[in-house]
């Protein structure tokens, strides 16, 4: 009888332990702050880079003016080493993301890297005057004009059509 009561203590008292770590847990959670949303996103300001890109590149270098303020620019560079890269990244108003992507590399291999992995449609859009061809399927959706000075253009992100037709309506080369 002495040896089962022994084993009548260890588990009543491990139930009791178990009991107490969780309402310690509970209170841990209840008093340490813990936020479920995104983090605000800093915005950039690009102009530096913006302004040696187009004294770098060896073509136009392209760059919205007159977006709303509610787009806010996140991601800047310029790699002159790796065929003129030009890089500039936002976040639209409804938080979604959207860049420009300039490159003199062979175009389909650039393409492939901007919009990672979408494919041509037959679908275009006039933008600006210029033709614009939609791919779609990849991580990101895009458009993409292919420049007559070797360069390609690609505007992509998780944005909508209607929010990538804006930025690229939006780009101005000078």
């Amino acid at each position: 009888m002495a040896g089962s009561n022994g084993k009548q203590k260890s588990a009543r008292d491990m139930i009791l332990s178990l009991g107490l770590i969780m309402i310690a847990a509970g209170v841990i959670y209840l008093f340490i702050p813990h936020d479920d949303h995104a983090p605000d996103i800093k915005r950039v300001d690009y102009r530096v880079e913006l302004l040696t890109a187009r004294r770098a590149a060896s073509y136009p270098v392209a760059a919205p003016e007159g977006l709303p303020e509610s787009w806010k620019a996140t991601s800047v560079r310029f790699q002159g080493d790796k065929f003129d890269a030009w890089h500039l990244g936002f976040q639209d108003p409804d938080g979604e993301y959207v860049a420009v992507e300039q490159s003199t590399q062979k175009r389909s291999t650039f393409i492939d890297e901007a919009s990672q992995g979408a494919t041509a449609t037959k679908t275009t859009e006039e933008i600006g005057g210029r033709t614009w061809t939609r791919y779609t399927g990849g991580r990101y959706d895009a458009l993409v004009l292919q420049d007559t000075d070797g360069s390609t253009t690609v505007v992509t992100g998780t944005a909508s059509f209607d929010r990538l037709t804006k930025l690229a309506g939006a780009l101005k080369t000078a």
